[in-house]
C-alpha cells in the first residue's frame, strides 16, 4: 500500500509573482497590512515555540499521557489511541466516517481504548487552525468532543460564522465562544501538539499512536500513518492489548 495515498502530507502556500517589484514601490492598503502582520506574527510565533522546545536537546515523551487530555472513553483504559489530524484533511474526515465509529463500537465505548485527538495544523493559519481553536473554545464549555463531531459533519465550512452556528447548534454561550476564537490563547498548544507528533515520527495526517496507557515511556509504540482500513487498526490495537501487564488489563 502507497502511504502517501492514505494521508494529507503538510501543506504551505506560496504567493509566485512573476515580476516583482521592489519592495519600496509596492503599495499596500490596511487590510493587507494587517493580513500580512498576522501571517507574520504566526510565523515568528512558531519560530520561538520550535527554538523553545528543542534549545533543551532532551527527547521526552511525556506527552503522550497529559492529566489534561480530553479523552473519549475511559480514561483508564489500558490501550490509548493518539490521532494526530487536522479537520481541513480530507483523509481524516474519511477515517472519522469509516473507521472511527468501528472503534468506537469495538473498543472505545468497551473501555478497552482511551481515545484522544490532537492537532497536526498543516498551515501556519487559515480555516485548519480556526477549526481546531473552535474545537478547544468548545470544550472551555464542555462540549470539545460534540464540536469535534460536527465539524468533521460541516464539509469543512469553517468561517467564523459557519463556527459560531455550529455552537449554536451545541448549546453554547457564542459570545463566549466567538471571543475565544477570534483570540489567540490556544494557538502555542495546537502547534505544540503538531511538534510533538513531529517528534514521534508523524509526517502527515492522520497519523495515530498506540500505546499501552501505563507505559507510555518503557512501552513499544505502534504507529499507523494514515486512514488505513478498520482491520489494519483491529490488528495492531489487539497486538497492543496482549502486551498490557496483567494488573492493567481489563
Amino acid at each position: 500500500m502507497v502511504l502517501q495515498y492514505v494521508h494529507c502530507s503538510f501543506i504551505v502556500n506560496l504567493w509566485v509573482i512573476k515580476k516583482p517589484k521592489p519592495m519600496s514601490s509596492m503599495k499596500m492598503n490596511p487590510s493587507h497590512k494587517r493580513v500580512l502582520s498576522s501571517v507574520q506574527a504566526i510565523l515568528f510565533g512558531l519560530l520561538i515555540l520550535f527554538v523553545t522546545t528543542f534549545a533543551g536537546a532532551e527527547s521526552s515523551t511525556d506527552f503522550l499521557v497529559r492529566d489534561s487530555d480530553i479523552v473519549r472513553g475511559d480514561p483508564n483504559a489500558p490501550v490509548t489511541v493518539l490521532e494526530y489530524s487536522d479537520f481541513t484533511c480530507g483523509f481524516c474526515e474519511k477515517f472519522f466516517h469509516e473507521t472511527f465509529p468501528r472503534l468506537l463500537t469495538d473498543y472505545i465505548d468497551t473501555g478497552k481504548v482511551r481515545f484522544v485527538y490532537r492537532d497536526f495544523p498543516r498551515a501556519p493559519g487559515g480555516p485548519g487552525l480556526q477549526a481546531s481553536q473552535a474545537a478547544r473554545c468548545a470544550g472551555a464549555q464542555d462540549a470539545y468532543w460534540p464540536m469535534h463531531d460536527r465539524l468533521f459533519n460541516s464539509d469543512q465550512q469553517f468561517s467564523p460564522e459557519q463556527l459560531t452556528g455550529y455552537a449554536k447548534e451545541l448549546g453554547l454561550d457564542t459570545s463566549k465562544f466567538s471571543e475565544c476564537v477570534s483570540g489567540d490563547s490556544y494557538v502555542k498548544a495546537i502547534y505544540q501538539d503538531r511538534i510533538e507528533g513531529g517528534t514521534l515520527g508523524v509526517r502527515g495526517t492522520p497519523g495515530f499512536v498506540i500505546f499501552v496507557t501505563s507505559l507510555p515511556k518503557d512501552g513499544e509504540m505502534v504507529m499507523i500513518p494514515g486512514a488505513f482500513p478498520y482491520d489494519v487498526f483491529q490488528e495492531e490495537i489487539e497486538k497492543v492489548l496482549k502486551s498490557v501487564p496483567s494488573k492493567s488489563a481489563s
